[in-house]
């Protein structure tokens, strides 16, 4: 299986051409994703499972902007997950965050 990449198909879509609209939703994707995968991978350090959801829940919409149909879904699955106190899926979900960070950094 391959493993989906960001884009900015939705942001494309949703600004409608707006440049301005574009460069201010990355700018605040770039500014508010690695604060958010520092507080995540603390909490699951300290095996804080209310407050990994909490912060999954908010990073799955980051998921959808960038276009990450699967991801997304395998991110509300996650956070279910975390919410029964279970963390199976934080390797797979480090990953994603990974790749979506790589593709912020480059753009």
């Amino acid at each position: 299986m391959t493993t989906e990449q960001p884009n900015l198909n939705y942001i494309k879509e949703l600004s409608g051409g707006d440049i301005e609209f574009e460069e201010k939703m990355i700018s605040i994707l770039r500014k508010e994703l690695p604060e958010e995968i520092l507080v995540y991978k603390k909490a699951i350090k300290n095996e804080d499972f209310k407050e990994s959801a909490e912060i999954v829940h908010k990073i799955k919409h980051k998921i959808s902007i960038l276009g990450l149909e699967k991801s997304y879904e395998f991110a509300v699955s996650h956070e279910k997950e975390l919410l029964e106190e279970q963390k199976e899926g934080n390797d797979k979900f480090i990953e994603l965050l990974t790749r979506m960070s790589n593709f912020l950094d480059k753009l």
